[in-house]
């Protein structure tokens, strides 16, 4: 288990009963970008919004980032007015309402063409931004969700990007290079290494004689398991070694877009108990919210750690037990955490599951049964 640090226990401890709130830190994200900055110091660093879309953590990575990749529309529309620099726009349902937005942007941006359609679009919508090919190509990475090395429906065959060339060029369009985003939550620096490398040397390939490679964006995928373990910075900078810098000193500009790896840490998840059981045999701790409020490990199929924060305790006491978290929809999916042995839990304990700020709040379902909505709290 991840240790609470003073801040969030004191926050947590505040909340009004029955509590379930989600807890930000953004300055945790911010000390996970330095480390970036540190490990990759060639590179452009985009924060990947989907991760967190959280405002005062999006206000902060846009103003420590270099700029914002967004995955739609409404992304694009919330990182302008966050105060983003520059944008990147990826994702493979590009709506013609949102190429013409992304024609009209006030803000500098790079649209990651994901077909010959997207292309045809953003030309007749006159857009003068740059625009680079998203690819899918490449080995399948160790990771969570495989976006190459596998059919998906991202980015364009490997085959048909000659072709892709040569339209993006007969239209007039600004092709500037390629994005080759493979996996999310990689934590082996030796094989997301390879594939930055291997990505350097294919769309210097693909470019040469064809147009001036300027733009080489890797993706996002840096690690940061919501267990606790990361990707080793470390190891990743020393197996990229000089290849980035010759790159960037020919006058590439690489990209990298990590979303996860900064936003984990800046999250909470708290629930305060309101029932303790046993059935069968099993230990229940009921809370107040649950997998509508933080989808993710009913999404991953995993048991997301705790640490209890113990409450008044006015009600049933179960000691040395493990115990499943179960939260309050009416199906028997709604586990946190499938099993952890705890000294005691009881009735107004709260639990606080840390790592929690990627993929947390957003891609939950909130809506299902109508229950009221976490608290909102921004640590300053």
């Amino acid at each position: 288990m991840t240790p609470i640090p003073e801040k969030i226990a004191a926050a947590v401890g505040a909340l009004e009963s029955p509590a379930s709130a989600w807890l930000y830190d953004p300055a945790a994200a911010t000390a996970r970008l330095a480390a970036v900055r540190a490990a990759m110091p060639e590179w452009t660093v985009l924060y990947a919004m989907k991760a967190c879309a959280n405002p005062a953590v999006l206000a902060a990575a846009c103003a420590a980032a270099d700029g914002v990749e967004c995955a739609s529309g409404g992304e694009l529309a919330a990182a302008r007015a966050a105060g983003a620099r520059r944008l990147a726009f990826s994702g493979p349902a590009k709506t013609p309402a949102d190429l013409a937005a992304a024609a009209a942007s006030p803000v500098p941006l790079c649209v990651h063409a994901e077909s010959i359609r997207e292309l045809d679009l953003l030309a007749a919508n006159g857009f003068t931004g740059p625009v680079a090919l998203r690819v899918n190509r490449g080995r399948a990475l160790p990771g969570t969700h495989q976006m190459t090395g596998a059919p998906t429906p991202f980015g364009m065959d490997e085959q048909a990007i000659a072709a892709a060339v040569a339209r993006a060029l007969d239209l007039g369009l600004d092709l500037a290079g390629f994005h080759l985003h493979a996996v999310s939550n990689c934590l082996d620096a030796a094989a997301y290494a390879a594939h930055v490398l291997d990505a350097l040397s294919w769309s210097h390939q693909a470019a040469a004689g064809r147009f001036a490679l300027r733009y080489v964006n890797v993706g996002g995928g840096l690690g940061a398991d919501p267990r606790g373990p990361v990707l080793d910075l470390d190891a990743l900078a020393t197996k990229l070694g000089p290849a980035p810098a010759r790159y960037r000193g020919a006058g590439v500009e690489l990209v990298v877009e990590p979303g996860r790896y900064l936003a984990a840490a800046a999250g909470w998840y708290a629930a305060e108990v309101v029932d303790v059981k046993t059935v069968a045999g099993q230990a229940f701790a009921i809370v107040r919210g649950g997998t509508h409020h933080f989808r993710l490990p009913a999404a991953w199929g995993y048991a997301h750690p705790f640490t209890v924060v113990p409450g008044p305790r006015d009600a049933a006491v179960l000691a040395d037990v493990e115990v499943r978290v179960c939260g309050e929809l009416c199906t028997p999916r709604d586990v946190l955490n499938g099993g952890q042995r705890v000294a005691a839990i009881g009735v107004g304990d709260r639990l606080v599951f840390a790592n929690a700020g990627a993929y947390g709040w957003e891609i939950s379902h909130d809506r299902f049964l109508g229950h009221p909505g976490p608290d909102m709290v921004v640590i300053d």
